[in-house]
């Protein structure tokens, strides 16, 4: 039987680069007046988000949320209230590299009014995506080692991960995880054989994914995060390998359609 993929909803968080001309007011100064400051600017924040994660989790017939602006503006993977380093609005990048020039400070009201307009607005979208949906994926990509912001600093990390939730929580039910690991490592194999990474893990290095979490616990629908190696499709540089993300595009639409055949 084919799967329905008008029942599945694709959510990509932090596929996006642009930075709100205010708030790279905030982070640039005068300089945002300054094309190549401007633009190596850009450049960085968009390859330290997930680069080209909304083409690699394109399907189409899908339901697609997809975010509009940087993880460095607001991060729709962390929760509303989340103030740690890596938390919903970041200071620093990964490398703890100050966002903002010194002395700035985010008022109570400035941030406020930027989780009003940016995270309130990402989190209504999927939520009105979700009704009558049989499952979410939400799409990601992760770095080759584990960055200095972060629980895995320095660790190699493996070529795709599922976060189908904590043990003691699930967002998928856990008599599904074997089967999704076994599709997952099918639809990925040839991908993964010509790539120096390994192996598909489930919750290594992350077992849940903040908006797998949420809206599973509010809507009942299953969900699940999906982190691929970002070097499996980028070059030394940050350039986009084409023929990589048209095959990693291929692997996770198999996937994802094993996926919806499971829980459906």
């Amino acid at each position: 039987m084919t799967p329905r993929r008008g029942d599945l909803v694709i959510v990509t968080p932090h596929s996006s680069g642009q930075v709100p001309a205010d708030v790279l007011r905030d982070m640039l100064g005068d300089a945002a007046y300054d094309t190549p400051t401007r633009t190596a600017f850009l450049r960085r924040l968009f390859l330290d988000g997930d680069p080209y994660t909304d083409l690699i989790y394109a399907l189409p017939g899908a339901r697609h949320v997809n975010a509009p602006w940087s993880r460095f503006v607001v991060d729709l993977n962390r929760e509303r209230d989340d103030r740690v380093d890596n938390g919903v609005i970041k200071l620093v990048d990964f490398t703890r590299t100050p966002l903002y020039p010194a002395g700035f400070t985010l008022t109570e009201a400035a941030r406020d009014a930027r989780l009003r307009r940016i995270w309130d607005s990402f989190d209504a979208q999927v939520t009105d995506s979700l009704p009558g949906a049989a499952l979410m994926i939400v799409g990601h990509c992760m770095g080759t080692h584990g960055p200095a912001l972060g629980h895995d600093t320095g660790t190699p990390r493996p070529a795709i991960c599922l976060m189908p939730g904590e043990d003691d929580a699930p967002t998928v039910p856990r008599e599904h995880w074997p089967a999704l690991k076994a599709a997952c490592e099918a639809a990925f194999a040839d991908v993964i054989a010509a790539s120096p990474f390994e192996r598909v893990t489930i919750g290594e290095p992350w077992q849940s994914d903040t908006l797998s979490v949420t809206h599973s616990r509010r809507s009942g629908v299953p969900a699940l995060g999906i982190e691929v190696n970002a070097g499996l499709y980028l070059g030394s540089g940050g350039e986009p390998v084409d023929d990589a993300i048209r095959a990693l595009n291929a692997a996770f639409a198999q996937f994802a359609d094993a996926a919806l055949t499971l829980l459906t």
